[in-house]
């Protein structure tokens, strides 16, 4: 039921247009041939109606109501398709910012239904000053988030730093791209095909890595220890070598190879090196690289250890004779 007055207030939709027409062209033919008045005349009749405080509602002024409902809002409807494909078509803005100034657009119109149709009803505008207090109460306790949100939506439309297509990496560790951005949340499509609604005001209050923001270069890094009987400059010429020689390596910045620790167990090495284009991966490039490290190591006989610990027992022979006894 819900679904079906949806439907009949917005001609977006084909039965929603051929409902408003047969609903338009009745009321005209009616009027045309003198029935109307007689059906105004029966529906308005008193016992057809009742009183609610000085306001005397019958069926007649509730059918009419109902069809200025539809007739307005259907007209609003059709006015915000023809603002949806407008806005659209301006390629100059950004797809984010089309659409939240649709939705803007979209709420301007639906407030001045709103307005007009209970003015065409005959409510006093001045009653309304009543539902405004009413409203700031609620914005106050129920409605704040929902409010908060849609001020931050502005806020990201403004300043530009959230886009559709934008890869995203939330406080809370979400991670994936900006899919469509709504007035109220935007949707973030993350790298295992969730699709989720992430409040707008997590974008303004929370701290957030925009990995595509001026640029979509990233830095993979690649952390490996070897054996201190190992030759150490060799160790560094083969993992720049292995980076080099990806197709996805950056040569500028070019790759960087340092020596980071004397470890335990192991000399301690970290690659670092760049690729062009963060949203298609960083973990494929980082694995072809430390599969190739691999291979050169085996060749060169270079050996990556695992940690070891020498364990030295004291009074050593006193406990061997305890044992024996």
């Amino acid at each position: 039921m819900r679904g079906f007055w949806i439907n009949l207030i917005n001609p977006g939709r084909s039965l929603a247009k051929w409902l408003l027409l047969i609903v338009v062209v009745t009321v005209i033919s009616l009027g045309a041939t003198g029935y109307l008045e007689v059906i105004k005349e029966f529906l308005d009749a008193e016992r057809f109606s009742f009183l609610i405080g000085e306001f005397r509602i019958s069926i007649y002024l509730a059918l009419k109501v109902i069809l200025l409902i539809i007739l307005i809002f259907g007209a609003a409807a059709s006015i915000s398709d023809i603002a949806e494909h407008r806005i659209e078509a301006l390629s100059n803005l950004r797809s984010s910012s089309r659409m939240l100034l649709l939705k803007l657009v979209q709420i301007g119109i639906y407030f001045l239904a709103f307005l007009l149709t209970l003015d065409v009803i005959g409510i006093d505008l001045t009653t309304l000053t009543v539902f405004s207090g009413a409203l700031g109460i609620g914005l106050g306790f129920g409605l704040q988030k929902i409010a908060s949100n849609f001020i931050s939506g502005v806020i990201l439309l403004l300043e530009k730093t959230v886009e559709q297509d934008d890869l995203m990496e939330m406080s809370d560790g979400t991670f994936g791209f900006v899919r469509k951005a709504h007035a109220r949340f935007t949707l973030v499509e993350t790298f295992d095909g969730k699709e989720m609604m992430i409040p707008n005001e997590d974008f303004i209050t929370s701290r957030v890595t925009n990995w595509t923001y001026s640029n979509s270069r990233a830095r993979v890094e690649i952390a490996i220890g070897v054996s201190y009987g190992s030759d150490l400059e060799l160790t560094r010429e083969i993992m720049l070598k292995a980076a080099r020689e990806h197709e996805r390596c950056l040569s500028e910045p070019e790759p960087a190879c340092f020596l980071r620790n004397f470890g335990d167990s192991s000399i301690d090495f970290k690659l670092f090196f760049w690729i062009e284009d963060i949203t298609k991966g960083r973990w494929g490039p980082q694995s072809d690289v430390m599969f190739e490290i691999w291979r050169q190591f085996k060749l060169q006989g270079i050996e990556i250890p695992f940690p070891q610990h020498d364990v030295h027992i004291k009074n050593a022979e006193k406990i061997g004779r305890l044992e024996d006894e």
